[in-house]
């Protein structure tokens, strides 16, 4: 996948404009608790299914700046109460995001980060959720339906968990 997403990136100079039709870069937030003993997951109103909170570049190219943004927004909580555990990437996922309305089917090049929230601050739901909570990891493992978010679930239990 990184290799896909390096290619894309060198090969669009706009990969961080959502109007770029084939695909673009989003940034996405891995959001534990302090503990880390607990992930944030949002119950998403289009895709109807719970993900961790993420979204559009919307042209900055500063994907950990993007997932930081997106994680207060989707969870209400204050951006000074969210930072990131590590600035490193810790995830890198494509996917396609089906047709609507006037959006072609396309890429997204998601790049995630590991974030740590203080989970004791007050969660406000946005427009964008059916629902949003924190899970146990073991609850958290009945959620994790796509290979993707598995996937950040079992890191989290190996770096975590030692």
């Amino acid at each position: 996948m990184l290799f896909d997403l390096v290619s894309f990136v060198e090969n669009n100079e706009n990969c961080f404009d959502r109007n770029l039709q084939q695909g673009h870069i989003t940034g996405s937030a891995w959001l534990i608790n302090s503990t880390r003993n607990q992930i944030f997951f949002t119950h998403h109103k289009k895709l109807d299914r719970w993900l961790q909170p993420g979204g559009h570049s919307d042209n900055d190219a500063n994907t950990l700046a993007v997932a930081m943004r997106e994680a207060s927004e989707e969870s209400g909580i204050e951006d000074v109460f969210i930072q990131p555990v590590k600035d490193a990437i810790f995830d890198i996922d494509i996917h396609t995001i089906p047709a609507r309305k006037s959006e072609p089917e396309h890429l997204h090049y998601d790049v995630r980060f590991l974030l740590e929230a203080d989970a004791s601050q007050p969660l406000k739901l946005s427009d964008e959720s059916n629902e949003i909570r924190w899970f146990s990891l073991s609850e958290a493992e009945q959620i994790c339906l796509e290979p993707s978010l598995k996937r950040m679930l079992d890191k989290t239990r190996h770096i975590f968990t030692k």
